[in-house]
């Protein structure tokens, strides 16, 4: 045989083999590598968390529990409309909820204006919002902004 032709040769044996070493090394198999617990992967993705609360970032998981369980009190058309306080101990974090005004009934759900307080070893803030309840009974809170006293 010549050159030619024995190198064709090589080639056409090779060439399968190749395709099939290549095919399962970059197939679809994946790892997952696990990262340290002080790294989440929020912090690798660089992408940004959403708040716990829409009254502040700053709230965690459990102050923002004690507070929707008070604005729910707080608005709750049967209520006396009195201010409805709440606070967490574990992290110093304290507020109020005053409702303003009556509910009223919008899309299907009973929404109500309020003044929430935020304070204790949180920086005080004073915003407005609105919340509405479903049929479900939960309360949902949309339109926070600093609260403009008159």
């Amino acid at each position: 045989m010549n050159r030619i032709s024995d190198t064709r040769i090589r080639l056409s044996l090779t060439a399968p083999a190749l395709c099939l070493i290549l095919a399962a090394g970059l197939g679809g198999c994946s790892a997952a590598i696990p990262l340290p617990s002080f790294i989440s992967q929020d912090d690798v993705t660089g992408s940004i968390r959403k708040p716990i609360s829409p009254l502040s970032g700053s709230l965690d998981a459990e102050d923002w529990r004690r507070a929707s369980g008070a604005l729910g009190i707080a608005l709750d058309p049967q209520g006396s409309g009195a201010p409805v306080r709440w606070d967490n101990p574990a992290t110093g974090v304290k507020g109020s909820f005053t409702p303003v005004g009556e509910a009223q009934a919008v899309d299907g759900l009973i929404c109500r204006a309020f003044i929430s307080e935020l304070g204790g070893s949180h920086p005080g803030q004073s915003q407005q919002g609105t919340g509405c309840r479903d049929k479900s009974g939960d309360w949902t809170v949309s339109d926070v902004k600093p609260w403009k006293k008159v």
